[in-house]
């Protein structure tokens, strides 16, 4: 059967990470300085280097959550897309690095430190993608392998849109646990089977 209108895969994945995964934190704000997300090629290369930076970091990921929706003609997907990522953005304190269609803001972090550690680290990957993909369900570490190679393997000229979101964005504020319950509820630990 033939389909009018081109379809475009809208995935979410997201990873709680421990805390103290501290490089993983700094390698995001690096890669969100350094990359400058405006055409295709560069949302390759930013997915490339998260996915990368978040394999170096497999030991600690502890929870994570999929979420992917196929949807018909451009309006509905860009739609969606900027929706999840509002809302995802809405769950932060604060933003203290932003890079997006080539605008970068920082700023520095305004809140007091209270001497803890971060607790948790999550990260948020939202990437629309030509065609409709299919992903594993993620119930251990291999299936969370799986999703990554899988969006690693979408090609360049394929991506439609990327977004990386995360939080804490600055070293010295902090991601409770009771904030990770609250706010990403979908997120599921791993198995070990």
């Amino acid at each position: 059967m033939y389909c009018r209108w081109p379809r475009t895969t809208v995935v979410k994945l997201q990873v709680a990470l421990l805390g103290w995964a501290k490089p993983f934190q700094q390698e995001l704000n690096e890669i969100a300085e350094r990359v400058q997300a405006s055409s295709k090629r560069s949302y390759k290369l930013m997915l490339t280097e998260t996915i990368c930076s978040l394999n170096r970091h497999k030991d600690c990921c502890i929870f994570s959550s999929l979420s992917v929706d196929v949807k018909n003609g451009t309006d509905s997907w860009e739609e969606h897309f900027n929706k999840i990522s509002i809302e995802e953005r809405s769950k932060f304190d604060e933003e203290t690095l932003y890079s997006l269609e080539g605008i970068k803001r920082t700023k520095e972090y305004s809140k007091k430190q209270d001497g803890s550690k971060n607790e948790y680290i999550v990260v948020t990957i939202i990437v629309a993608a030509n065609g409709a993909l299919r992903f594993p369900k993620i119930t251990r570490p291999a299936d969370l392998q799986a999703v990554v190679e899988k969006l690693n393997s979408i090609h360049a000229s394929d991506i439609q849109g990327i977004h990386v979101l995360w939080t804490p964005q600055e070293e010295n504020d902090i991601l409770t646990e009771e904030k990770l319950l609250a706010d990403y509820p979908h997120l599921r630990p791993h198995s070990d089977d």
